[in-house]
């Protein structure tokens, strides 16, 4: 496993993470979710991405359990603030008063004293930004989190943002957590750019197209009985890119990535990792089996060669 600085900051982070959006205190049992995560522990993933929403807070309590047996210096522990806990006024957003107590919440339900990164899930428009950023701060200050980022920013957000830190002397955020992968590429005009500049490091989702990516689906076949489009408590998010024409690209990608000796989710996962803005792609996975293909992509160089005609495939 290789590892990368975190924007400008000195936190450093696998190549590959382990995310727990679509499985961990849901779709897959406790005891497998835990194998999942002592796999990825053991090929050296470091870092470990939640949310307090993520099944209602009971994504958390399994990382948190499963990451327990640790050494805690041994890990980072990312998680999130903003998305509606409860059906209050005050039950969502980035006021100060809904993070200081979801941070609480979220500490309590991983089990741990601080959380590493502290991310805004969303933009709050309801919320002045001066008031998020200075909330954020206060619990840095007060060692409840050691590093702040976001996700789902836009552009001008996160120049926003970054301006406000400076100007009132705040710790600065670090990360931005967006969806990027081969069909989904709007971060790279825009906002990779502006984070280079400003030393904001992405910590991309999906890095697979939610499974798409993989390559073990087919165009005119049924889904496998074992992935996740076939299940009704995971595919919510992958069936938007169940398309013919982007199936048909993923399997010429195939070519390309026998010839490197990889199998067509490293080449995607290694594709992502080409930009040195790129901190950490953030995989799922629902067996143990699934973490040790995926963190074989880290390390991986592609050739201009090889980039060039993914890119031909991708436009084509």
């Amino acid at each position: 496993m290789q590892y990368r600085r975190l924007g400008n900051s000195g936190l450093k982070v696998s190549e590959l993470s382990l995310g727990s959006w679509l499985t961990y205190g849901g779709a897959i049992d406790d005891k497998q979710s835990e194998s999942i995560i002592d796999k990825a522990y053991e090929l050296g993933i470091n870092l470990f991405d939640t949310a307090n929403v993520y099944h209602k807070g009971d994504a958390e309590r399994v990382v948190g359990r499963a990451l327990s047996k640790y050494p805690r210096e041994s890990y980072v522990l990312a998680t999130k603030v903003c998305v509606p806990m409860g059906d209050g006024p005050n039950d969502r957003g980035l006021s100060r008063k809904h993070i200081r107590e979801q941070c609480d919440a979220s500490l309590q339900r991983l089990g741990v004293d601080y959380i590493d990164l502290y991310q805004c899930h969303r933009y709050d428009t309801d919320t002045p930004l001066e008031e998020t950023l200075r909330a954020l701060d206060d619990l840095v200050t007060q060692g409840k989190v050691l590093y702040t980022g976001v996700s789902m920013w836009k552009t001008e957000q996160l120049l926003d943002a970054a301006h406000m830190a400076k100007r009132l002397n705040l710790h600065p955020i670090i990360s931005n957590q967006p969806q990027y992968h081969m069909f989904r590429r709007g971060i790279e005009k825009e906002i990779v750019p502006l984070c280079t500049r400003e030393g904001i490091g992405q910590v991309v989702f999906s890095p697979l197209a939610q499974g798409i990516l993989t390559g073990k689906y087919k165009a005119g076949t049924p889904y496998p009985s074992d992935s996740r489009a076939a299940d009704p408590e995971q595919n919510g998010a992958i069936i938007h890119f169940m398309k013919e024409e982007l199936l048909d690209k993923v399997d010429k990608l195939r070519t390309i990535a026998e010839r490197n000796e990889l199998s067509v989710a490293q080449l995607a996962l290694a594709w992502v990792l080409r930009l040195d803005n790129v901190a950490s792609c953030i995989i799922g996975a629902s067996r143990p089996q699934q973490v040790e293909e995926n963190v074989r992509a880290s390390g991986v160089k592609l050739s201009d060669i090889d980039l060039l005609e993914i890119e031909e495939i991708l436009q084509g």
